[in-house]
């Protein structure tokens, strides 16, 4: 556990200073110090700086995807070869081809997840900022980069009737039972799972080529489209509602921004490119990957008729 801490901690401090600056600014503008609204904005703010700082991320996520698509029909061939196969050397030669693989198209099965890792330091910091924000009040202290002050302020801040550092599991352990917080941490629990659900959805159906679609990196996808969701809906019950805010932030975030790839930049032979290209056709603009060649049609040669073939003639021989 202090081997943990060790590596939250610089987490909990850069999260909370985020948290902290944002509020500043909040309240310098006129935002009550103490209100729940002042506070939420600040969690979203710190959604907004994360999610900006992970573009560059998100961009090699993209080009991972495609070259995890593109490798599709070399993977189906890699394993028609090794089909029945089961020792160890051709599982072993199987492992080394597939890894071959992945560095020439350069991707790799995880990158999907790639961005969400990185968050999840952040996601856990927050988590044990705002938890422990009840204690650290009793205590009289500070958490991170926020004061005792900030801590109290947190504490007793509510949105719509429900305290920010409430969870729902928790107080149905604790006997003390608010039906504010019962009601805004189901709907911020549906409204996660349903954005999670939705974002990972649109992917499958809109953003991947047939080829794909048959590969066994669908196989990664469905989990994904079905898992992470429940996981995160099973665990959403332990979540404060700060918490709950930053991470629904986050998964409209992702679904924005699927929705802008998908329809400005789609997978090549995906249905999102095909609808792409009629668009493009619409305005009058060249089709993508069309040349000029393709575009203008060649004139195919016309065989000669097959005839019956002439015949030397044979030169008359002089009589004698």
């Amino acid at each position: 556990m202090d081997f943990l801490q060790t590596i939250l901690t610089p987490f909990e401090w850069l999260v909370s200073m985020i948290m902290v600056l944002f509020h500043d600014a909040l309240t310098f503008i006129g935002l009550p110090a103490a209100s729940g609204i002042t506070w939420t904005l600040s969690i979203i703010g710190l959604v907004l700086v994360i999610r900006a700082a992970l573009i560059p991320v998100f961009v090699k996520q993209i080009k991972a995807q495609r070259g995890m698509q593109a490798l599709q029909p070399d993977m189906k061939k890699l394993q028609a070869k090794y089909k029945g196969k089961t020792d160890q050397l051709s599982r072993q030669a199987m492992a080394q081809e597939q890894m071959a693989l992945y560095k020439e198209h350069g991707t790799n099965p995880f990158s999907a997840c790639l961005p969400m890792l990185i968050q999840m330091p952040f996601f856990f910091s927050l988590f044990r900022v705002l938890s422990g924000v009840a204690k650290a009040n009793a205590e009289s202290k500070g958490i991170g980069g926020m004061s005792h002050a900030q801590v109290a302020q947190f504490d007793h801040a509510t949105i719509f009737g429900a305290p920010l550092s409430a969870a729902f599991l928790p107080q149905l352990q604790g006997g003390d039972l608010s039906v504010a917080v019962v009601v805004l941490s189901l709907i911020m629990i549906i409204a996660m799972i349903a954005s999670q659900f939705i974002t990972q959805k649109q992917i499958m159906s809109k953003n991947m080529s047939e080829e794909a679609m048959q590969g066994p990196f669908m196989k990664q996808q469905k989990m994904m489209l079905y898992v992470l969701p429940l996981v995160f809906g099973i665990g959403g019950v332990n979540f404060p509602i700060g918490v709950l805010i930053y991470w629904t932030t986050t998964n409209i975030w992702t679904m924005g921004q699927q929705f802008f790839v998908i329809r400005r930049m789609p997978t090549p032979g995906s249905p999102a490119y095909k609808e792409y290209q009629k668009r493009r056709e619409a305005k009058g603009l060249p089709l993508l990957g069309a040349s000029k060649k393709a575009i203008v049609p060649e004139v195919e040669e016309v065989p000669e008729p097959k005839g019956q073939r002439s015949q030397p003639q044979r030169k008359n021989r002089k009589k004698k």
